[in-house]
């Protein structure tokens, strides 16, 4: 049993030379200053994660109880039984455009037991507005599960994480979430819906600066000329505009494991078709269920890089992809259910845009998986130079996303979830502190983990599990190959932005 393992490493670790070798080629046309050189090594990297953690879980699985699912994010904290005693690893999990938001990594811990939001101006010290606008780096955790209802736009400043893991925490209201020309913060289990308007008034976004905000979108998270973004399980539903979008020069931006219901337009990528500073967007969507009444724009994309990757796509009414202005769209093992609806089994759309032009947009399907009448319809050159760092990705099989979508969402949410919100008015509320998900398990401060506003973060390990004498050298011999096989293909495009 042990060659053949040894066999598949080796074949891995031989195919990660490749990739490093393709990746010293040249490229061009960088129109951001954050833009990734070489997006199609990102696009290598993540399929590699992908296939090395669902090698993973077959090689693990039983000797760890079943607690690995293929899905590189959630195996990379989840099996940790401590792993509130050591929150920050989750900075480590990223994947994709985005894997290198630090958030409030290295910072300390913020916990918030206010869900008030009276004054958007002078916010309340334990509320979350206060918790995102401070200039140091920050990892924001709830004492309780709550709904906390905004009066305005909830603007972030840079290096925070907002980590809703063990509460069941609520963003409803007015405005909600702003993140404008910041860089670094990732987003991570919680529900934001019932998003409205709002503005025309004063809002503080750091400790020394308040300004006067316009009237918002009512977008449930919008990321404007900012970087280095991960919104990871979160729930998303019911906003006025767009659930995320992402305008204005944005990029190095991963969006995983998420579910997102009832709703129009549901994420839209690039501000306009005319401009040109998003054509170095890079966007990376992987692990999402785009469920329950959703219409369009999963995503609508405009002019840069987007990589849509092992999602399921379980319901539209008109299109699931759409796009103008030449983005080039890369779609890899993602499962396509149409509607019943005749007129609507096409997965793609070109916007506005006559046939002539969009022929040669480089819009590709790979290992897709196509049911209820799906289709998709490709474009330009399916090895094209935009596709020449790529290689052949097989298609995934339907059982595959079940495995690496079946957490999406918030924690605790069911899987096809519906309306979870029946008669909601937006009221804003702290309940108790009972946790929806998991539980925090003990802490290494004696049980009072929650008993200040800032704390420091911590770094206790859950011990390692009992193996017998084979099976631990076999497996620690395919991990330290598997480790190395990562560090060498992160030291590669680390070396590729100096």
């Amino acid at each position: 049993m042990l060659l053949p393992m040894s066999c598949i490493l080796l074949i891995c670790l031989l195919s990660s030379f490749s990739i490093q070798i393709k990746a010293t080629k040249t490229f061009s046309n960088l129109t951001l200053p954050h833009q990734h050189p070489y997006p199609e090594a990102v696009v290598h990297e993540l399929q590699q994660k992908i296939n090395v953690s669902l090698f993973r879980r077959e090689l693990l699985g039983k000797t760890q109880g079943g607690c690995l699912t293929g899905n590189p994010v959630d195996d990379c904290w989840r099996c940790d039984a401590n792993w509130a005693a050591n929150r920050q690893k989750l900075a480590e999990c990223g994947i994709g455009f985005g894997r290198a938001a630090m958030g409030g990594k290295n910072g300390q811990i913020y916990v918030v037991h206010d869900s008030s939001d009276s004054d958007p101006a002078n916010p309340v010290p334990g509320t979350l507005r206060h918790a995102v606008i401070q200039d140091e780096p920050l990892w924001i955790i709830f004492s309780a599960d709550m709904t906390i209802n905004l009066r305005h736009e909830l603007i972030f400043n840079s290096f925070k994480t907002v980590d809703g893991r063990g509460a069941n925490v609520q963003i409803t209201g007015h405005g909600c979430i702003t993140l404008q020309y910041i860089s670094n913060v990732i987003i991570h289990n919680i529900h934001v819906h019932h998003c409205k308007p709002s503005g025309n008034t004063n809002i503080r976004a750091s400790p020394t600066h308040v300004g006067f905000r316009g009237i918002s979108d009512g977008d449930g998270i919008s990321i404007f000329g900012s970087r280095n973004i991960w919104i990871d399980h979160c729930s998303l539903s019911y906003c006025t505009d767009g659930l995320i979008d992402a305008i204005m020069g944005s990029t190095a931006i991963t969006i995983s494991n998420n579910h997102f219901g009832h709703h129009d337009e549901v994420m839209l990528l690039g501000h306009n078709d005319k401009y040109t500073p998003d054509r170095g967007m890079q966007v990376t969507i992987a692990f999402n269920h785009f469920g329950e009444g959703l219409v369009q724009r999963m995503p609508r994309c405009r002019l840069g890089y987007i990589h849509v990757v092992n999602n399921d796509f379980t319901q539209w009414k008109m299109y699931a992809i759409g796009g103008s202005a030449n983005p080039t769209i890369n779609s890899q093992g993602n499962r396509y259910t149409a509607p019943s609806d005749p007129n609507a089994k096409e997965v793609t759309k070109r916007v506005e845009t006559d046939d002539k032009e969009w022929s040669d947009w480089n819009w590709r399907t790979e290992g897709d998986v196509m049911v209820n009448g799906a289709f998709f319809v490709p474009s330009g050159g399916g090895m094209s130079a935009q596709y020449a760092e790529a290689s052949s990705v097989q298609p995934k099989s339907a059982v595959q996303i079940d495995q690496l979508t079946m957490y999406s969402g918030v924690f605790g949410d069911p899987r096809d979830n519906g309306d979870i919100y029946p008669g909601f008015n937006g009221a804003g509320t702290t309940t108790g502190a009972t946790s929806k998900g998991y539980n925090e398990g003990p802490s290494s401060d004696g049980g009072d983990f929650f008993g200040m506003i800032f704390k420091g973060s911590s770094s206790q390990a859950a011990p390692p599990a009992p193996y017998s004498s084979i099976v631990f050298v076999s497996t620690f011999l395919s991990l330290l190959i598997i480790f190395n096989l990562d560090i060498i293909t992160n030291y590669d495009i680390l070396l590729s932005l100096l």
